[in-house]
């Protein structure tokens, strides 16, 4: 059964709500991972210390989940707006997400190189560099079908919803990585005083829950039907003009 506009239009006045509410969540674990990272750990700097390391998750929380979120969300916040111009900004968060964490993966590895700890043996480091060598690979490949010119409708049609699954796969495994991280650091830094409730335990396993409660609602907003863009009669008309021009199609094929 189809769903009504009416029921359409009422579903839409909760968008914000669901909207606001993943923003509330993702600021909280950005704010909650600097006082982590901050208060317990020592704070930050670029001298090879634990200090440096400390950077590494305040960039990846920040880029890899909050920002890659929200670089989602463009294209259900800004529903009626100019296409091209919503694909230019979902490039440019990706872009500064991406800038983002390339420091935090930098802030580790020179970490790791000053201290002499082995690099890239934890489930969390294979998981770490999986999501963000895929990132890089989704930002580009989104970039070459979309913005750039040279890729045909018909290719682009077929890459949208791969590229639109995958997306959402990143944002999994962005924040599946984060729990791992979260545990790891955890179990190095407080493991005799962990089970015993310690302030820093609970902070960041309220961390951890706060980005599944972000990860959830980002997830739930773009997938939810009434909340996708609706087609705009001006666009489809250059798809289809498009498409004439980069195929030899009439306006009236299929």
């Amino acid at each position: 059964m189809e769903e009504s506009p009416q029921h359409a239009v009422r579903g839409l006045g909760s968008l914000p709500w669901y909207v606001g509410g993943s923003q509330v969540l993702g600021l909280a674990c950005v704010v909650i991972t600097g006082v982590w990272m901050g208060h317990y750990r020592g704070g930050y700097a670029w001298d090879g210390s634990s200090r440096e390391f400390n950077v590494h998750p305040l960039c990846m929380v920040l880029g890899l989940v909050f920002l890659y979120g929200d670089a989602i969300l463009v294209y259900r916040v800004f529903r009626n707006e100019n296409k091209r111009n919503v694909k230019i900004l979902h490039a440019v968060i990706h872009l500064l997400a991406l800038v983002i964490s390339i420091v935090g993966m930098v802030a580790v590895f020179d970490f790791h190189r000053t201290a002499k700890i082995p690099n890239m043996y934890s489930l969390h480091s294979w998981c770490g560099m999986a999501t963000f060598v895929f990132f890089c690979v989704q930002w580009v490949m989104g970039l070459a079908f979309f913005l750039l010119p040279g890729a045909s409708a018909r290719l682009r049609s077929w890459y949208l919803p791969l590229h639109a699954f995958f997306g959402l796969v990143l944002l999994i495994m962005a924040v599946g990585t984060s729990l791992l991280g979260i545990t790891e650091k955890l179990l190095f830094s407080i493991q005799n005083t962990y089970s015993k409730f310690d302030s820093e335990g609970v902070l960041a396993n309220v961390l951890g829950l706060l980005l599944v409660g972000f990860g959830v609602l980002v997830g739930y907003v773009v997938t939810r039907e009434d909340f996708r863009r609706p087609p705009h009669p001006e666009e489809e008309a250059l798809s289809v003009h498009f498409k004439t021009l980069t195929e030899g199609e009439s306006p009236n094929s299929p």
